[in-house]
């Protein structure tokens, strides 16, 4: 066994233990049924509530789904949450915790850039969340920023609020500015990380929740990485660009059997799985590991779990995911909102039921892939066609087969070696 795999294999070898070693084969094969979700008919609560306090943004970023992508709606909300929509949100949150009675939640301020709402308004609606939660429900808080505005004074807020703090980045700076710059063109890589140095380096680590990076397969796959982990980062989200049947991602030719985004991102894998220590949670790659050992997994990209989160707007409207903007013009409205209406009402929205129901809302291909239960047929945004709406695999269906294949190979791999050595 290779001493620079000694972690990954500890982790590996812990996890099979607490599952009797039944769910990893060597064939390249994974074993038994995923499917995650409430009994039949019963609607399972939000857990995951995105409030969206700040509706423009001061940066331009080119393959935003907000801005730059089918739904427009953006245009006709108000630029911040009012004291008001906040009040009612945090008594309609603080409702559904004690109906549920929820041990815990979690709310993540977002936009837009959620710092665009300014300092007063961000403390106000973390106070209020908190007075309207039951003592019995624990409050996770969170913003993700672009951290242009993410100055001390911030930071200083969150660490006295107790919010956790996630930036996004894609990489170096050439791989930053493909995508990430102000209207002018302008970079904002300087800016970014110096906001990164002020909050990974020193006394604030601990609010660091991770970087968000959206892939770009046209950057170095290890340096964009390696200039990540320069920040110690608890955690690290690759997004794939999103994209559909109708209105591909760039570089993904629905016509080709090309893999373009599996082989970025097997790249990044063995990088960071060959590390001699843990450097990171790469959470895509670690949901994969997780759902190849029986486990559910715990985001809606990847595997059959119930998607949990519920989205509010500016203006108090109610919505699906807002990764649902990027397939059509009104894609996660749900003609409800929190003046009017609790999360209990939308609970049972035929779009919050179809993403909760596992592998009854996959297609007919996907059921019949022997690593649906893993795959999931994938983010659902990227199922959309505007032949058959949701009812395809996801558009890097190929990419998702070979990266999943290839990370089962990998850990198989290790498991054998635990194996013989028991």
């Amino acid at each position: 066994m290779r001493t620079k795999a000694r972690w990954k294999v500890h982790s590996v070898t812990k996890t099979l233990t607490a599952l009797g070693m039944a769910h990893l084969s060597g064939d390249g094969k994974t074993e038994g049924s995923l499917q995650h979700h409430g009994p039949a008919g019963k609607a399972l609560a939000f857990r995951q509530f995105i409030l969206k306090i700040n509706s423009r943004c001061n940066l331009a970023c080119r393959y935003c789904y907000m801005y730059q992508m089918a739904d427009q709606s953006w245009r006709t909300q108000p630029i911040n949450m009012t004291h008001a929509t906040l009040d009612r949100i945090a008594r309609r949150i603080g409702d559904h915790a004690r109906i549920h009675d929820l041990a815990e939640i979690e709310v993540i301020l977002h936009g837009g850039e959620p710092l665009l709402a300014g300092p007063e308004l961000i403390g106000y609606a973390v106070k209020a969340i908190r007075r309207a939660a039951d003592v019995g429900t624990r409050i996770h808080i969170a913003v993700q920023t672009n951290a242009i505005l993410l100055d001390q004074n911030f930071l200083d807020l969150f660490e006295e609020l107790e919010v956790r703090v996630g930036v996004s980045l894609d990489g170096y700076q050439a791989a930053n500015d493909r995508h990430r710059v102000f209207a002018s063109g302008r970079s904002s890589h300087p800016q970014v990380v110096a906001a990164l140095n002020r909050l990974a380096r020193g006394r604030h680590h601990r609010l660091f929740s991770g970087i968000l990076c959206t892939v770009d397969i046209r950057n170095d796959p290890v340096a964009t990485y390696e200039a990540l982990i320069e920040f110690d980062p608890p955690a690290i989200d690759l997004l794939l660009p999103h994209g559909n049947w109708s209105r591909p991602p760039p570089f993904r030719d629905p016509e080709s059997t090309a893999t373009p985004y599996a082989d970025w991102l097997i790249a990044v894998f063995d990088r960071w799985y060959d590390s001699p220590r843990t450097e990171t949670e790469i959470r895509f790659f670690t949901e994969i590991i997780r759902l190849l050992m029986g486990h559910p997994s715990r985001t809606e990209a990847i595997g059959l779990s119930p998607a949990r989160m519920v989205v509010v707007e500016t203006d108090g409207s109610i919505e699906q995911s807002d990764i649902l903007k990027s397939a059509y013009q009104g894609a996660a409205a749900t003609a409800r909102h929190v003046a009017e209406d609790s999360f209990e009402s939308v609970l049972h929205h035929p779009g919050f039921i179809a993403r909760q129901r596992g592998s009854l809302e996959l297609a007919a291909r996907c059921r019949a892939c022997d690593i649906h239960t893993i795959c999931g047929g994938g983010l659902y945004a990227h199922r959309y066609s505007d032949v058959n709406g949701f009812a395809n695999p996801s558009v890097y269906c190929l990419d998702l087969y070979r990266l999943i294949s290839h990370i089962h190979q990998r850990v198989a791999r290790d498991v054998a070696k635990a194996r013989s050595a028991r």
